[in-house]
Formats: structure tokens, sequence, C-alpha cells
């Protein structure tokens, strides 16, 4: 109890999405009762996923369709760290992106715009199309002097039928061949977690970092001096914990576990 009061106590909440909030379309366990916290507390609380293929209105709905009813304020995707690093990095630049609507919408919205001839940037999400013609176009355009930039570094992800290869597992291939290493936005890379922390209005020690994989959130966490909670409803296992040199502060089978039981 003690413990779980050490969670309560935080004035602000980063959670991942994939793996903590649901599978694919499938909500997990005491997720509904957990928001109704988080709203019934006056909780300052942000969805930061690595997923990069869905706008934050997306996800809004997503949601609601599953019965949660959340401000699209209450965001944040790879997809929109993604498009504020380039832009702050070279405002107006262009990029041939392999990835879905949220990722290609977020990168118009700051004003990179797509180019397949003779991009800045080749920009790697999450595609649903992926196939050997990208690859090798991705190659022949960073061979001639395009920079690598990825959404994340996921491996693999969550869904409801199982674990499926995720934004890493793209890169590889693309990699191996350049010789060239991607710059990876999403978590565990600090500035996708400063972000989050300047739209929730919190110092890092007042906020509490929850997931399911040790070598994004908990990593993320851990190292932006947030309180880490491992939820064991996604990717890591008690078993598979054991590997890292880190460990998580809390862990909890899943974010419901959070919610006072009256």
């Amino acid at each position: 109890m003690e413990n779980l009061d050490e969670i309560r106590n935080k004035k602000g909440f980063i959670c991942d999405m994939d793996g903590v909030i649901y599978h694919g379309n499938r909500l997990l366990p005491g997720v509904k009762e957990f928001v109704e916290w988080l709203y019934k507390e006056d909780k300052k609380f942000l969805f930061l996923t690595n997923s990069s293929d869905r706008s934050p209105r997306d996800l809004q709905q997503k949601l609601q369709r599953m019965g949660l009813d959340i401000d699209e304020t209450h965001f944040y995707t790879s997809a929109q760290a993604t498009a504020r690093f380039l832009n702050s990095q070279s405002p107006g630049c262009s990029a041939y992106v392999m990835g879905e609507a949220g990722l290609m919408n977020a990168l118009y919205e700051v004003g990179i715009t797509m180019n397949d001839s003779t991009p800045d940037y080749v920009v790697i999400g999450e595609p649903k199309s992926y196939n050997y013609e990208m690859i090798i176009k991705a190659v022949k355009l960073i061979q001639n002097g395009a920079k690598l930039v990825a959404t994340n570094s996921d491996l693999t992800g969550p869904t409801e039928n199982g674990i499926i290869p995720a934004c890493r597992a793209f890169v590889a291939p693309i990699e191996l061949a350049t010789g060239k290493s991607a710059y990876f936005v999403g978590k565990p890379n600090p500035l996708m977690m400063r972000t989050g922390l300047r739209l929730l209005g919190v110092h890092s020690d007042e906020a509490a970092m929850i997931g399911d994989r040790m070598d994004t959130d908990i990593v993320a966490g851990m190292e932006s001096g947030l309180e880490t909670v491992l939820v064991l409803s996604g990717v890591t296992t008690r078993e598979n914990m054991q590997v890292f040199a880190y460990r998580p502060r809390h862990i909890l089978n899943g974010v419901g576990d959070i919610v006072p039981k009256e």
C-alpha cells in the first residue's frame, strides 16, 4: 500500500498506450477505472505513444469507440515529436516518408514537404505497405546524402493477436545496407520525455511514467527522473525483465492496480 501511495500522490502521469491502455482494438482491464480516477483526482496526464500511425484526434476517437471520452490534448505521439525535431533542426526541409497518415500529417503541419527524389531526410515510422522497393528507394536516397530518422526504436509491439514487428525492425535493413545509423526520436529519447513534461506542466519528480516496455518506457522514465511503473499487460514479463541492468520502481499487473479499492 505504501508503494502504491507513492504512485497515487504524483501530480502528473505519462502513460504509454499499446500494452498499457489497449491491445489493438481491445481495451485492457482496469483502464476505464484508471482514467476515471485520473479525472476524479484532478491529475495531469498525457498518453505518450511511440506509435506514429495515428494522429491525436485518431487516438481520441479510437478510445471514444472503446468507451473512453478523453480530449485530444491528452495525446502526444512519436510522429509529432519527429516533426518537431525535424522542424527545429532544418525548418522547411523535405522528406521521403515510410509511414502512415499520422506521420504524414504531423510533418505537413510543421511545413515539411514530401520529396522522393532529393529529400533532406528519410523518415521511417510503421508503414503498413512496407516492401522491397521502398527499402531500395530509401537506401539510394541515403547514399545520395539524405539523413536517416526514425520515429521510435521499438523492435516489436503488442496487438490483440500477439507481438508484431515495429519501427526498428523496418529500419534495420536500411541501416545494414547503408552502414548509417538512424536517429530515433521517440522514447527513450529524452527529447520526447521533456516535451511531455512541459505539456503536463509538472516537474519530473512530480510525475510517474507508466509503460509495458523496459527498453523504452522504463529507461525513458528513469533517465528523465520520473517514478517508473512497469505494467505486465504488454510486452515485458517478469521473466524477460531480468535481462536488463536497471529495474522499475514499481511492477503492477495493469493500470487498474493504481486505483484505490473502496
